[in-house]
């Protein structure tokens, strides 16, 4: 006897065991997330078979765990070929069941954490919700400063009273040398920021940030590896707009280009972000800031083309979100750093880096070549301060001798 779940998938018997009543919402969840009926299908099949393997093995709907999922597998194995997405598509219905209260929550071993530990986590704490940092640059510092503290104290009692000028120099000495400048230099800053923090809970008395080294840093070696703006157009060229995944493409590469913002701002941009009668979008930017900027008409209209007639519906407020099941919205900078890598590629631009840096760097080198200020350039990328845009002042040594006059008397 046939059974048809959710009105599309049909099974060659109805479904037995503790998970049977819940299979129709299983399916009707899957299908909202995105998947394809071939994808819902394979689900459906999976849980069923799963469920009369539990009703065989006599467990029932509240002691079903993870370990459960391990041997069912293994009898799956025994008797059939295995498919490589079995174990994801059954982790996806246990969260499932988690989700809806019906399997209660597995409690994850909670390991014991060694003072260093405790302490660094209690600085990023201390960063993420005074300071209103980036959870990034927390990522970033929280790691060294544990380093830090274990080499110290080692597994003991951590007594910032007890550290000492040599104690962070011979950190920095015996760290620097292993790493990249860029990681050395954020090394330094996070333990400057890490001692400040020491004198904020009144444990550390001397200004011990003042005896942090300074990594040897060349101001403006390189010049900012930018997009040219013959490529910009060619990328833009590129992207089959007649699908949804190429208008919602078209309009990231657009929010990068026109705009310079960075990939995580492109990210994290809600729908409550865009003022459309104002013309204007609220970003959020690095350190928790958020600042207003105008929207280009060319740049709202492809926005608005993805929302109409492109971006699934959801319950998430993100803007941009996944092409693939399930849908949702990007998790984090990579995933705009990704499009763009394939984007380019796809476009057959053979550019100097992937990243999506380049296009705010291109932006700002466009700005300065047509006569626009420092100030201007600052104030559009969201530079804090003047410094940060100096690096556009550097000067391509290359590009110059094009215009360069001859010398009056001839070469001889």
């Amino acid at each position: 006897m046939k059974c048809v779940i959710g009105n599309q998938v049909v099974l060659s018997r109805p479904p037995e065991g503790p998970l049977a009543a819940q299979i129709g919402s299983f399916a009707k969840s899957v299908s909202e997330q995105g998947y394809s009926l071939a994808s819902i299908h394979r689900r459906v099949l999976l849980a069923a078979c799963f469920s009369r393997w539990l009703k065989q093995k006599g467990v029932g709907l509240r002691s079903i765990c993870s370990d459960h999922l391990v041997l069912y597998l293994r009898y799956r194995a025994r008797h059939r070929r295995p498919c490589e997405g079995d174990a994801a598509a059954l982790r996806h219905l246990i969260d499932f069941l988690r989700r809806e209260g019906l399997v209660p929550a597995e409690k994850k071993p909670t390991c014991q954490q060694t003072p260093a530990e405790r302490c660094a986590e209690a600085f990023g704490q201390y960063l993420l919700e005074e300071r209103a940092l980036a959870h990034t640059t927390i990522i970033n510092y929280v790691p060294f400063i544990r380093c830090f503290l274990e080499g110290r104290f080692g597994a003991g009692r951590v007594v910032l009273s007890r550290l000492r000028a040599s104690d962070v120099v011979r950190f920095v000495q015996r760290q620097a040398p292993r790493l990249h400048m860029k990681r050395a230099k954020l090394m330094t800053t996070a333990l400057r920021s890490f001692l400040n923090y020491g004198r904020y809970l009144g444990e550390v008395a001397l200004d011990l940030a003042a005896a942090v080294p300074i990594v040897a840093n060349w101001s403006m070696t390189s010049i900012p590896r930018a997009i040219s703006a013959d490529h910009v157009r060619q990328l833009l060229a590129s992207i089959d707009r007649s699908t949804a995944v190429g208008r919602r493409d078209y309009a990231i590469l657009l929010l990068l280009a026109r705009l310079g913002l960075r990939s995580g701002e492109v990210a994290f941009l809600e729908l409550d972000d865009i003022d459309w009668n104002a013309g204007q979008v609220r970003v959020r930017s690095k350190g928790g800031q958020r600042n207003t900027m105008p929207l280009p008409i060319e740049v709202g209209t492809a926005i608005a083309a993805y929302l109409r007639r492109g971006r699934p519906t959801t319950d998430s407020c993100r803007v941009f979100l996944r092409a693939k099941a399930p849908t949702r919205a990007f998790r984090g900078a990579s995933g705009v750093g990704s499009l763009v890598r394939h984007s380019l590629e796809r476009a057959g631009i053979h550019a100097a880096t992937k990243g999506t840096h380049q296009f705010r760097h291109g932006l700002a080198t466009e700005m300065l070549r047509q006569g626009a200020s420092l100030g201007e350039i600052g104030e559009l990328l969201g530079h804090r301060h003047p410094q940060t845009t100096k690096i556009y002042t550097k000067v391509d040594i290359k590009a110059l001798r094009t215009l360069a006059l001859p010398w009056p008397g001839g070469v001889r």
